[in-house]
Parts: structure tokens; sequence; C-alpha cells
């Protein structure tokens, strides 16, 4: 339990085998369930608190809070790996490199977040929340992130760093999701085809329609240029029920990055807007925002704080990055709590059989948080615009 513990590799290591033996992978409840038992424990032990344990959707979630909250500590334990993924994968630490499924996103960064806890002589502040759906856009979990990162002064992500040097992620574009359904009319492809209305060259005008939409929104990107233009790719596709049938039904999965709320909006206009070229087809938009953007000002004070703790640590300076991909850093920077992410485990390969964690900056990155936590706890910095 909490107390002034001295933060130690061994004691990391083992914690963190014991997470990623216990496999997460977020469409499996119960595994996700059975996760939050662990990660219970593990933090009961080293905290001297069980946790809150919320269930929403059947998604498992966990929050400790400690007094008033003034600081927000967000990491997730679902995985991207389906269970199974040990066989192929299997826990291991060799020349200073951990790896096994879901132990670069973000099992260590769990870990880290626990022992820096630890070894405070106080908590008092302090609001964890550990949520089983963040690799799924966070659906069940996004009210319990946003209404804790409201009232508090910081919030602390325990993502991976950007790259294996530990670089902090400052900013995040924001993330929409989209399905185009093409509706056209079976026929038999072969004696009547002309009776159909082909829902598969529907969406082949559809995809290319899509495809030149971010070309349009240059302009969206002024002022931007941290996080670069808005990105719309068309993903998925599937159409048709059989090889001598015209195609009555298609389907095009569509994933959007966007700089700002505004082109965003923009985007979701334009998704909106979509029309039929086939004579006869019909089509419906589904989806939207899922994510908002992490713009940089909401990074640039916590940014400039950790660098020099780092520094006054005798470790190198930090670096930022802006990132295209989403995290749940992207909800408490949108509620106006300024936001540093990236805070978790150094290393590379994450959702990719190379991921792995650099297991020698584990100390210095938990001692980083530990003395992050305590500076905002005494000196809050200014809410994001």
């Amino acid at each position: 339990m909490t107390g002034c513990n001295a933060i130690e590799l061994p004691a990391m290591l083992g914690d963190l085998e014991e997470l990623v033996r216990c496999e997460s992978f977020s469409a499996d409840h119960a595994a996700v369930a059975r996760s939050a038992e662990v990660v219970g424990a593990l933090g009961m032990r080293l905290l001297g608190v069980e946790p809150e344990t919320i269930v929403l959707d059947g998604v498992t979630h966990l929050r400790w809070s400690f007094g008033t909250p003034r600081v927000l500590l967000v990491g997730h334990h679902d995985t991207v790996w389906p269970i199974g993924s040990l066989e192929s994968h299997p826990w291991s630490v060799a020349g200073g490199v951990a790896r096994g499924p879901g132990v670069l996103d973000m099992k260590a960064g769990l870990v880290q977040m626990f022992h820096a806890l630890a070894s405070l002589p106080s908590l008092d502040g302090v609001c964890v929340l550990v949520n089983g759906d963040e690799e799924v856009g966070s659906p069940t979990s996004r009210v319990l992130i946003e209404q804790y990162a409201r009232v508090c002064a910081a919030a602390f992500v325990m993502e991976a760093a950007a790259d294996g040097s530990g670089t902090l992620k400052i900013a995040r574009k924001g993330i929409s999701r989209y399905e185009v359904v093409v509706h056209g009319r079976a026929a038999h492809a072969g004696l009547e085809p002309q009776k159909g209305v082909n829902a598969a060259v529907e969406a082949a005008h559809q995809i290319l329609a899509i495809n030149g939409l971010a070309a349009s929104m240059a302009s969206a990107a002024t002022g931007s240029s941290v996080l670069g233009p808005p990105t719309i790719t068309p993903t998925l596709l599937s159409a048709g029920s059989s090889a001598n049938t015209v195609p009555a039904l298609a389907r095009i999965a569509v994933d959007v990055r966007v700089p700002t709320t505004s082109a965003q909006d923009h985007v979701d206009d334009l998704m909106q807007g979509l029309s039929a070229r086939v004579p006869g087809a019909r089509l419906a938009v589904r989806g939207g925002r899922t994510r908002p953007p992490m713009p940089p000002e909401s990074s640039a004070e916590l940014f400039a704080l950790a660098n020099r703790i780092a520094v006054g640590l005798g470790q190198r300076g930090l670096r930022g990055t802006a990132v295209g991909g989403g995290s749940d850093g992207n909800l408490t920077a949108a509620v106006g709590c300024p936001t540093l992410d990236g805070l978790g485990a150094v290393g590379g390969g994450a959702h990719a059989a190379t991921e792995y964690v650099d297991v020698t900056a584990m100390i210095p990155r938990a001692t980083l948080l530990a003395r992050l936590i305590t500076q905002v706890r005494e000196h809050p910095v200014s809410p994001s615009g």
C-alpha cells in the first residue's frame, strides 16, 4: 500500500507478467471482467483501497478516488489481442525487453501508474480510472471519463509513448467513423441483369467520391500544421450475395481523422451529402464523430512542466509529437481538462507481433509520473481553451 514505497523493477515486472498473462480482448466481456479482477487486486495491494467496480453494458471499469479529485489518471485494461494469443506471443523478458499481448498497449503503463502512486506519501486529490473498452472507442466509459475530467486540474493518460525514445503525445486528431450502406435491386446476372440496380457499381462510385473528399478539405487544415490535414479513407467493403446475382446491397466503412472540430463538422456535412450515381440506387450514411481532436494547446503547459521535471531528475529532455491515433486523452481535452498523453511505457509494435516494452525505462517513467502528480496537486495548470 502507499507510503513512499520504493519503485523497484523486479516487483514491476512481476506485476506486469500477471497482467499480461490475464488476456483481456475487448470483445470478450467475460475476459475483460477477469482482467478487471486482476487489475483491481493489483491496485488494492499497492494503493491500499479496493476500487469501485463499474459495469456498463457488460463492460467492466475500475475507479479509485482519494479526497476531492484534482488529478485524473486514465488507463485501460482491454487489448486488441484475441483470447489464445499468449500461445503464439508468450510473455517473456530478455535483454531488457518484455514481450506479450498488450504488454505495451497498455499493461506496462498500468503497472508504472500503480507503482508511481504507491511511491507517494499521500494520494489525496488523485482519481484513477481504468476502463475496459478503450480499444473499441470507449463507448461505455466515455461518460465516466468526461465526468471526472471536468472537475480535475489535469489528466495524465497512460498510453504508450509515441516511439522507442519515450516521446510524449501532445496532440491527437479527432476520429469519425462512417458506414455508407448502398441499396440496389437484385436480379439474375445472366438472364436479366438490366432489371437489377447494381449496388456494387454504386459502391465503386462512392469509394471514388469519398476518396476525393480530403482534397476539398485543404482549407480546413489552415493553422493546424502540427496535426496535418484531414484524412478520409474508405476501408472495409462488401457487396452482393452470390456470384450470379446483381448485388442488392453494399457497405463501405470510412475512417476519418481530423485536426479540428470545425474540420470534423465539415467532413460530417460532406459525408451526409453523398448522393447516388446509379439510377435507382439509394444511400444511407450511418455513424459520425467518435472522438474529438486533442489540440496542442491542451497539453502545452503540462508538457513544459514534464520536461522541467525530467531534466531535474537527470533524465533526457522530453520530446512531443502529434499523432493521428485517438485515445481517451481526446475526451479529457475536449471537456477543457489540460491533458498530457503518452506517459506510459516506452517501446514499440503496439497491436503487432513485434509489440515490446523497454523495461529499463519503466522506473524513470514511473518516477516522472509521480513528480508530475505531486507538482500539479500543489500548483494546478491553467485550463485549456
